[in-house]
């Protein structure tokens, strides 16, 4: 590393030491009690694995782990063996603490620069790195060494800054800059009092309203006054995986970037944006949406045999859906033709709301985790619904059974021609008539 790269390194690691971020906490047990839930975890796991056998004895390194995101890996993956490195001194401090308090017998913390991670001597079933490549001096230099430290199956999780939604925040950036307010005590204070007197419409007003983590001096100071900040557009974000030797694979919430979903799916450009290719799709609707702060994204490398979900046959049918936690099922003030409407509390945008019929009711809440879709709906309207479902983030799904046992749900029930529905089985068709509604 050369003398202006280490110089920033420096920087980063001195800021972080006085300003910790996120906030250090002292307890993990509410976050431990809500990961006791198995099918949450399950749905964790299939988001990052669609088509491998549930397992919880995986290796995970957490690269930048700041106070607390080792220690809540640890948490919720008992049987996993965690790592977590960070460069900040007061951060392995936070997290060994959390450790000792939590009794974390699978935690392993190190204080190490990313781009040294290779000295761990070991590969990893999943990394996750998540806002921390865009602080480094050589982001590059930092996703080549975790390539290299990636086993040939794994996965990664990785979330950078996204450039059109944090427009306000480099404002201030540069506001700051000029004036030459800098990471102290002081120069938070003198930022929390110009952020007072914003003008209305300014383009940070937006961020802090909606991001309560703002009212926090750390976190003040992480967005305004870091040493070093980039972010990377959609082409740009395809462009650094693939100079790591990393594929893309899906984002983490796929909805707010779908031609599918939403307000995109209304505009009367629809149709063009889903012949288009990905990257085009995810660019354009990026621009469209022009809020976007940050990208997260599940890679894998480059060598690694394909885990693509594919609702394109009936391949699908083998698939075993499962539903994503947290989701709210509300059944009150309606649209006309709706029997409720699904809401992911993770969306952050309004409009990613999924409106179902009487029948598609009855569909969603016939997933229990066991049934596949060929068990619930096996024809070309159902396997639309649940393409919808998991376009939507409402599903994950286990596709172990599709990769591994080769359409079995085909094979099973359509041997003598005909399918075998079963007491959980839903025929759209038949039902649509049956409820009066258009099929």
């Amino acid at each position: 590393m050369d003398g202006t790269r280490r110089g920033v390194a420096d920087d980063v690691r001195v800021f972080y030491d006085q300003y910790p971020y996120p906030r250090p906490v002292e307890n993990l047990d509410r976050y431990r009690q809500v990961w006791l839930d198995a099918s949450r975890r399950r749905a964790d796991y299939h988001l990052f694995w669609p088509s491998a056998k549930y397992r919880e004895d995986f290796s995970i390194l957490i690269a930048g782990c700041g106070t607390s995101q080792a220690a809540r890996h640890a948490v919720r993956w008992p049987e996993a063996t965690v790592t977590g490195i960070d460069v900040s001194t007061t951060s392995v401090h936070c997290t060994e603490t959390l450790k000792r308090k939590h009794d974390l017998h699978n935690l392993q913390v190190h204080q190490l620069p990313i781009e040294q991670a290779r000295e761990l001597g070991t590969s990893f079933d999943q990394i996750v790195c998540t806002g921390v490549l865009h602080h480094l001096a050589d982001p590059d230099a930092g996703l080549a060494a975790l390539h290299d430290v990636l086993k040939p199956d794994g996965v990664m999780h990785l979330m950078v800054y996204a450039p059109y939604g944090r427009i306000g925040i480099y404002m201030l950036q540069e506001f700051c800059r000029r004036l030459d307010i800098g990471a102290t005590d002081e120069g938070i204070r003198d930022v929390v009092a110009a952020l007072r007197k914003l003008p209305p419409g300014h383009p940070l007003q937006r961020l802090l309203q909606d991001a309560p983590d703002f009212r926090h001096e750390a976190a003040l100071a992480d967005a305004l006054l870091h040493p070093q900040d980039r972010a990377y557009s959609i082409p740009q974000l395809f462009e650094f995986l693939e100079d790591a030797g990393l594929l893309f694979d899906r984002w983490v919430k796929q909805a707010p970037y779908s031609p599918h979903c939403g307000a995109v799916a209304q505009l009367p450009h629809a149709s063009r944006l889903i012949a288009m290719s990905d990257v085009d799709q995810y660019s354009a609707v990026e621009l469209f949406r022009g809020t976007m702060i940050r990208h997260s994204v599940v890679a894998r490398r480059l060598d690694c045999a394909d885990d693509a979900v594919s609702f394109a046959d009936d391949g699908c049918l083998d698939y075993v859906p499962i539903r994503v936690p947290d989701t709210i099922c509300v059944r009150d003030r309606l649209p006309p033709g709706a029997a409720a409407v699904l809401i992911n509390p993770a969306h952050t945008y309004t409009d990613l709301v999924l409106p179902i019929d009487a029948l598609q009711l009855q569909m969603f809440e016939a997933i229990d985790g066991t049934r596949c879709i060929g068990e619930i709906a096996n024809d070309e309207k159902g396997r639309q619904f649940f393409e919808r479902l998991w376009h939507h983030d409402q599903i994950v799904v286990d596709a172990t059974s599709a990769r591994f046992g080769g359409n079995q749900y085909v094979t099973r029930h359509h041997a003598d021609g005909e399918p075998d529905r079963g007491a959980a089985h839903v025929s759209y068709a038949l039902e649509a008539d049956r409820c009066g509604l258009q099929p």
